[in-house]
């Protein structure tokens, strides 16, 4: 609405009160006397059809001021507002159009298909019917566009589209703009057939070979069925006939995403912006940027749509869901940011709006990194009933919060939730979790149970503590399966086994801290992995001393010394205290 009040503003027109006096038509014809000759209609009609919105808005402005009472400008100009997703501009547009020039149809095609996007289909009806009998059915550009009217909003009708297209082929049968739309609308009827669309592109193409339009379309239908290399060359025969051809470089962007070129699509969205700096354009590029995991960068793009108070109910979405990716790594007020984001998307959007789970999920996400656990914990639930496709994110993502927080009862509880949810896969990081955070709620019983000093109640306590290492080694285990290359893996199993064989009469811990010896590789025993191998070494150092195998424990403490001279059992075993060693120190 905006940008149409400084087009009023400019022209010096009343399009509010949709009023027409001559005295300003002549006022404003000699304003522009000196700016020179105005560009052609059909020069600004191809400027929107390139997506260089605002420089086709330039020229619809110097149209209507050169002729203010025809209804064609009017209408262009409104087609250039709607295509930039300002329906309130395309609107006032289409309605001066009709009063300036009553007996002119188009402007009752726009009408109607305002009329579409505002979900009222019958009075839409009404416009177009209008449209037709004003031109007596004889108008192939008024068909063309109720075809396009009828693909261009949520309220889609293939079958009309079709009819008004085919209408329009028997008047203008060489017009390449027919096939487009002919095929625009089959492809929507049968989107798994794309069939009867790309023959109907292949005939406006060679109706007009260099239609970059036609040429595009093709692209997109071999993008759709995974083509990725024979759309690409699409694209770029599109951008060769004509460079200024933005949507040559938007479609480039967003095939170079899909085959994770990230940095070519940002290089082409930002061409794209060359020829289309509208708000709007980079609106879409900050989606990009969003895809793309440049959150930093998406978030740039926001704060500076903000300022120039661009509408867009998706924005705040996008916005909240970067800072909460971004982290207070870079902005210390991230997360909060990230959640007045959210509840401005939520405000805006309101109660009837087709929420997802994820909004849900972002919201509970942001709520619990400002420490408000249960209000989070309460969005995301919300988000998993409206998509219960995403509990086992959701579920993910309170566990792992909590475990980071050291609240492990709770990370239990989310993580056991996400394994019993069916069709959500347990990562090896969640039972990697899981398993620490059995092992150490179960060592806390086992220091609460060091305290007391009665013996029964102390014995029982510590057998308080024996499930939870149990169900440590069981997650453990699980991860070994997934993993079993990886040696802390087994080191988290031999410290649960430990637990539950303390003076290794079940040999429970034994097998855990041999097979780290045996999946580490020599340059990593020094290396990446030599604290698990002299957690190893010493279990089973003290092991060998247990059973009283001299031979056995005499390789394993001097393999201990090769890589850990200095190391305290090592030099305890050659040189023994009163009583045996037991492995010691905390697991990390």
């Amino acid at each position: 609405m905006a940008r149409a009040l400084q087009t009023i503003k400019y022209l010096n027109l009343d399009l509010l009160e949709m009023t027409m006096k001559k005295a300003i038509y002549i006022s404003v014809l000699s304003m522009v006397s000196a700016m020179g000759v105005a560009q052609t209609l059909q020069e600004a009609i191809i400027k929107t059809e390139s997506e260089r919105f605002e420089a086709a808005a330039a020229d619809f402005r110097t149209l209507i001021a050169k002729e203010p009472t025809k209804g064609e400008n009017y209408f262009y100009f409104g087609e250039n507002y709607f295509k930039n997703d300002d329906i309130d501009s395309a609107y006032i547009m289409y309605s001066k159009g009709a009063e300036v020039n009553a007996t002119n149809p188009l402007n009752y095609v726009g009408l109607g298909k305002v009329l579409l996007a505002k979900n009222n289909v019958n009075d839409a009806k009404t416009q177009f019917f209008k449209a037709a009998s004003i031109s007596q059915n004889k108008n192939a550009e008024v068909m063309r566009r109720t075809s396009e009217a009828w693909l261009a909003t949520s309220n889609k009708n293939p079958d009309e589209a079709i009819n008004q297209a085919n209408q329009a082929i028997k008047l203008d049968p060489k017009n390449p703009e027919n096939y487009i739309l002919l095929g625009d609308a089959q492809l929507e009827k049968t989107p798994s057939d794309g069939g009867p669309a790309i023959k109907s592109y292949k005939q406006a193409t060679t109706l007009n070979p260099r239609s970059a339009k036609g040429i595009i379309r093709e692209g997109k239908l071999y993008q759709r069925g995974r083509n990725y290399q024979l759309a690409l060359d699409k694209y770029k025969e599109a951008e060769a006939i004509d460079a200024t051809f933005a949507p040559a470089y938007r479609e480039k962007a967003e095939l170079y995403f899909l085959a994770g070129q990230n940095a070519k699509s940002i290089e082409n969205w930002k061409k794209y912006l060359e020829l289309n700096n509208s708000d709007y354009a980079r609106y879409r590029f900050m989606s990009a940027l969003y895809k793309n995991k440049q959150h930093a960068e998406a978030i740039t793009e926001y704060e500076n749509l903000k300022k120039s108070n661009f509408k867009n109910v998706y924005l705040d979405r996008i916005a909240a869901q970067s800072y909460y990716e971004m982290g207070d790594k870079t902005d210390k007020e991230a997360y909060n940011k990230g959640f007045n984001a959210i509840t401005e998307f939520f405000e805006k959007a309101g109660p009837n709006f087709k929420y997802l789970g994820s909004d849900y999920k972002y919201k509970g996400m942001l709520l619990m990194k400002m420490g408000k656990d249960s209000l989070g914990i309460l969005e995301m639930e919300k988000g998993i009933a409206l998509d219960p496709t995403i509990a086992g994110d959701v579920y993910s993502e309170i566990a792992n919060t909590s475990y980071r927080a050291k609240k492990y009862d709770k990370a239990i509880v989310y993580f056991e939730k996400k394994a019993a949810t069916p069709g959500a896969v347990m990562s090896n990081n969640d039972w990697f979790s899981l398993g620490r955070a059995y092992y150490y709620t179960a060592e806390t019983k086992k220091g609460e149970a060091s305290a007391i000093k009665d013996p029964k109640k102390k014995a029982a306590k510590e057998d308080e503590a024996m499930p939870g290492f149990i169900k440590a080694d069981s997650a453990f285990a699980k991860l070994v399966r997934l993993n079993e290359a990886w040696p802390t893996a087994h080191v988290w199993r031999g410290r649960a086994n430990f637990q539950l064989d303390l003076k290794a009469e079940k040999d429970l811990a034994k097998t855990h801290y041999e097979k780290v010896i045996s999946v580490v590789k020599p340059e990593e025993k020094t290396t990446t992995y030599k604290n698990n191998v002299i957690e190893a070494y010493e279990y089973l150092g003290y092991y060998y001393v247990t059973k009283k195998d001299k031979a056995q424990a005499d390789a394993t403490f001097n393999a201990l010394k090769e890589i850990d001279p200095t190391n305290e059992k090592a030099k305890n075993y050659f040189n023994p205290p009163k009583s045996p060693q037991k492995p010691g120190g905390k697991p990390n």
